[in-house]
């Protein structure tokens, strides 16, 4: 019998992770080729096969009762690393710049304050479900995202693809302030009590 750690959906995660230096790997050849498209647009791919298994490795693990420790783990690390890579390769790049930039901090100091709390409260033994208003900021920080990587390239396909971005990445940053909120507001009590 194979291993959990070993399981498609941990390996759906694993390969989220892997994604990430694929990702700044295109970036780098862009900025080395003087804005080539074509790393541009392999980035976006890659990051949305990178994106759906986001979907896929939560949804095989409940189906095929496959949830493993490591999972549960690598899970919320490997999205974090995704979504904070991009946004600083997109930010670094001059894709999105001035108040732009303060969305994507929030959104950044968001995903470090909550898994902190998260980690706090594992060791209290105390679970802070997701909620679907953080899936779909999820979901919305994930289109964001797509939209910043075609960046320069998507603009000359599809008008104001940049500026569709930056438009998602504020909505996502809002919502993202909501969910912050809620999460602090529901481990707080943990906390006080303690």
């Amino acid at each position: 019998m194979a291993s959990p750690a070993l399981n498609i959906p941990n390996l759906l995660t694993y390969g989220r992770i892997l994604a990430v230096p694929l990702i700044v790997l295109c970036f780098f050849i862009e900025g080395r080729l003087h804005g080539s498209d074509a790393a541009r647009w392999w980035a976006l791919a890659i990051f949305i096969v990178a994106s759906l298994t986001d979907f896929l490795d939560g949804y095989l693990a409940r189906t095929w009762n496959q949830t493993s420790n490591i999972g549960r783990m690598l899970d919320p690390i490997a999205d974090k690393l995704l979504v904070a890579s991009v946004l600083l390769l997109v930010a670094a790049d001059g894709t999105i710049a001035g108040w732009s930039i303060w969305a994507a901090i929030i959104i950044l100091c968001r995903e470090i304050l909550v898994s902190g709390l998260r980690e706090y409260l594992a060791a209290l033994k105390v679970s802070v479900p997701v909620t679907q208003i953080a899936k779909w900021k999820t979901t919305v920080q994930l289109l964001a995202i797509a939209f910043l990587l075609a960046g320069p390239a998507g603009d000359k396909v599809l008008p104001y693809t940049t500026e569709t971005g930056i438009g998602l990445l504020w909505i996502a940053a809002i919502v993202t302030i909501y969910t912050g909120y809620d999460y602090f507001r529901a481990g707080l009590r943990h906390v006080v009590d303690g």
